[in-house]
């Protein structure tokens, strides 16, 4: 009752059901994709927006230039770019302690916004199909402990690959399950493992499959091993959000840490390891001592359902705190600060 909420789309408009619900979430859902930077920032300007979230930082397809003529009052930089803008136009990142600790934020040219959980907005109306896969239906072996990573290969570093061959080497009946990006991506990794020593029937790839069915499959896998120093992001809290165990290696940058910042807002830091022979330790542990995984996996599975990470109701509500904050510093002539909710 206290905002009115206006979406500037310039990206493509496919007719499905995210794209619906959406344009009836707005009180004004705007298609600006035919218009110049400096004619969105006019609209904007007239429509006399108080606040404008970049939804997009430097990401494909963004179009940052909107920003520099200055669309409102206050700029935010918020959820698709993990890092800072590195420009003195936008004010704010929204981001929480995890994520950008006290000694880090000197490093960001936005004052940050520090929401009490993490900084994710999380949908707790995702769908999860209702297909029964099994593990003979997607290639995986019966009786193997799965490991897997969603993440899109270029996140997958030579210095992380042999970390993951290591494993797969320590916990004899292991598989890695990978996502198939391309012909030469999957042909490369292949080659890679071979020339670590593990055959190739240990790495299985998963074909494209819609998110309701994607996230239904992860169900049968036992643990996903994340990236680093570029965490999985979204693909992190859909396999979260389906029960999936995810271990995360914590680093120094913002885009290393989002995975940290879930877990946290999920009460599982025995998921987060510090170090990279930590992480190694961890994954072999939990392969070759089930009982300890299952005991995380009961608890993942409570904590979806009672922790922060999932509760979009009470993010939204943090959000809104920060958002009458500094439009009330914006009015009275105070100068963007740091913002603790």
């Amino acid at each position: 009752d206290t905002f009115e909420i206006y979406a500037f789309s310039y990206g493509p408009n496919p007719d499905d059901e995210m794209r619906r619900r959406l344009r009836t979430s707005f009180d004004q859902f705007i298609d600006v994709s035919k218009l110049s930077d400096q004619d969105i920032a006019k609209q904007s300007e007239d429509l006399e927006i108080d606040i404008a979230i970049d939804l997009k930082g430097y990401t494909q397809d963004s179009r940052p230039g909107i920003f520099s003529y200055r669309v409102a009052p206050i700029q935010i930089n918020y959820l698709g770019y993990p890092g800072t803008m590195g420009a003195e136009h936008i004010n704010y990142i929204m981001a929480d302690r995890t994520l950008i600790p006290e000694a880090s934020k000197d490093f960001f040219s936005e004052k940050v916004i520090y929401l009490p959980n993490s900084y994710q907005t999380n949908d707790s109306k995702r769908q999860i199909s209702d297909a029964q896969f099994t593990r003979a239906l997607v290639g995986l072996p019966e009786g193997a402990f799965v490991f897997c990573c969603f993440n899109n290969s270029y996140k997958i570093t030579p210095a992380l690959f042999d970390v993951w061959m290591h494993i797969l080497k320590t916990a004899p009946n292991s598989v890695l399950w990978l996502l198939r990006d391309n012909e030469w991506a999957s042909a490369n990794l292949q080659k890679e493992a071979l020339a670590r020593g593990i055959n190739l029937e240990r790495i299985i790839f998963a074909e494209r499959v819609n998110s309701p069915e994607h996230l239904a499959r992860q169900r049968l896998a036992d643990l996903f091993l994340d990236t680093s120093p570029c965490n999985a992001h979204t693909t992190a809290s859909d396999a979260l959000w389906t029960g999936l165990p995810v271990l995360t290696l914590s680093g120094n940058s913002f885009a290393s840490r989002v995975a940290s910042s879930l877990l946290s807002a999920l009460n599982l830091p025995e998921l987060i390891a510090p170090s990279l022979k930590e992480y190694e330790t961890l994954a072999i542990k939990f392969a070759l001592q089930p009982k300890i995984l299952q005991d995380i996996k009961e608890k993942l599975a409570a904590n979806c359902l009672t922790a922060p990470l999932f509760d979009t109701q009470q993010l939204t509500k943090h959000i809104e705190q920060a958002y009458s904050q500094i439009h009330e510093r914006q009015q009275t002539n105070l100068a963007p600060n740091h913002i603790y909710i």
